[in-house]
């Protein structure tokens, strides 16, 4: 296999173009649920993350509705929720939220270990 070169590297489909469609019977029908780019990704753990003197500490609040709310896309690849849609997503059915939550962490590069890693990490 060879190197890559800058403009294979920025010009490769990877991350806009990686979905999966989950069925949420609960909900009424499925979502679409997208990959994250690194920007997406930082921007996601920056909103789970706090500071407090050298200690970081990792808000677990509503984080499933963060991240879901974060990669449901509609068929134009168009975010379908809005960071004010975020509470009353979190108050849907804990069932149904963590299915969707499971592709999107799996999707994220977001095991289950790398929300704990996080802080560790910074």
């Amino acid at each position: 296999m060879s190197l890559l070169t800058r403009d294979q590297i920025l010009s490769a489909p990877d991350a806009s173009t990686v979905y999966e469609d989950v069925p949420v019977p609960e909900w009424g029908g499925e979502v679409r649920v997208k990959a994250l780019s690194g920007i997406e990704r930082d921007a996601f753990e920056s909103s789970v993350t706090s500071f407090a003197g050298k200690k970081v500490r990792l808000s677990m609040d509503n984080v499933r509705a963060r991240l879901v709310a974060t990669t449901l896309i509609d068929e134009k690849g168009q975010p379908v929720l809005k960071p004010s849609d975020v509470t009353a997503l979190g108050e849907k059915s804990a069932v149904a939220l963590d299915r969707v939550f499971s592709v999107a962490r799996r999707l994220a590069g977001l095991g289950s270990n790398e929300l704990a890693q996080m802080t560790e990490n910074l």
